[in-house]
């Protein structure tokens, strides 16, 4: 028998409806071809460019913005009074500088994530920002992931009662790292990867976790360096995340994340974050949603047309820095319990050094 369609929620990035201001772009990385495609669909208007490596921001340029402008300096964007919004994406010990500056400046900004490595300095920027009168977000692209989104809208309006369990199991080969710079990277998992579903999981609960427990470990037939098996469990007031992180599977892939709640389940299941079936079970029955769109680049549409709406409607962006802040403090707290053995109390570790 054919399953009843599940409510109709507004998950799909939101436009504003006039405001189309000017965006600076700093730093031309590998994830900015995802940033730049996601704007040149929705239309929005990316003026200047900026990457140390010239080179980079001219291939941007050339790919998607021809009619751009490649400065020499990011400071050369920071002082056009004509740029209004700009997107700032060098690794993190750069960025947090250049944020700084681009607030003082008089700019909204859309910060990459993860948003800063030391949660002194992302509360001192959420403070700078509100003293400046601008907007800082922070480009946590996965809340825009079609099913993550679509659970969001029906955790927000109450289809499930009151979020009491989630659980994220997310198999996939990740062994492509091994050729990169993250290849360095000993908390690959946890820290890089995982950072957007333990921002999912503040999301769902609507509150900072009280404490994780995590592990992690190599397997034998891994090609990356760091460890490509990692889990972890959270403590949320009256509730429980989990996750469960295997980096290495090469056959059958999947992806599923489970919400629980007082009046119901969302369950979201796939061969990969692309590719998603969800359903809801309430007292009325299980029902499907209709998906449409993909993480890549949905996400990034959501995320900068999420900032654009707050600063055309004058109110606080869904992604602020502010509430980012909780999802960085369960991240830390997960890193240093895999690297000592035992639960932390989410919000002790301060910094990711």
């Amino acid at each position: 028998p054919r399953i009843p369609r599940a409510p109709e929620l507004p998950f799909a990035p939101q436009d504003p409806k006039t405001y189309r201001p000017a965006i600076g772009l700093i730093a031309c990385g590998a994830i900015t071809e995802q940033h730049l495609r996601a704007y040149k669909a929705a239309g929005y208007n990316v003026a200047k460019l900026y990457d140390p490596n010239k080179e980079k921001a001219e291939q941007r340029k050339q790919e998607f913005y021809p009619n751009a402008i490649v400065c020499s300096s990011y400071e050369e964007i920071l002082g056009d009074d004509a740029i209004e919004v700009v997107d700032i994406a060098p690794h993190p010990k750069e960025r947090v500088p250049i944020v700084e500056e681009a607030l003082r400046a008089g700019k909204h900004v859309l910060s990459q994530k993860p948003f800063a490595l030391d949660l002194d300095a992302a509360e001192r920027l959420v403070a700078l920002a509100d003293e400046c009168g601008v907007k800082l977000a922070v480009n946590q692209n996965g809340r825009w992931a079609p099913h993550w989104s679509y659970m969001r809208q029906a955790v927000n309006r109450g289809l499930v009662g009151e979020v009491n369990c989630t659980d994220f199991i997310v198999h996939w080969d990740h062994n492509w790292t091994a050729d990169t710079v993250f290849n360095e990277i000993h908390h690959l998992i946890l820290y890089d990867f995982a950072i957007h579903w333990f921002d999912i999981a503040t999301q769902f609960f609507g509150s900072r976790a009280k404490s994780v427990y995590a592990q992690l470990t190599h397997t034998k037939s891994q090609k990356a360096k760091p460890p490509m098996l990692a889990n972890a469990v959270a403590e949320f007031p009256e509730g429980l995340a989990s996750f469960v992180f295997h980096a290495d599977t090469v056959y059958g892939p999947q992806d599923t994340t489970i919400v629980s709640g007082t009046k119901g389940k969302i369950v979201s299941t796939g061969p990969d974050l692309a590719i998603q079936d969800l359903r809801l079970h309430t007292a009325s029955g299980e029902s499907q949603a209709e998906l449409h769109g993909t993480w890549f680049p949905d996400g990034f549409h959501g995320t900068m047309g999420e900032l654009l709406c707050a600063i055309e409607e004058a109110r606080e962006p869904a992604h602020a820095a502010r509430n980012n802040i909780d999802s960085l403090a369960l991240c830390f707290a997960a890193v240093r319990s895999a690297e000592t053995g035992v639960p932390v109390e989410v919000g002790s570790v301060r910094s990711l050094t």
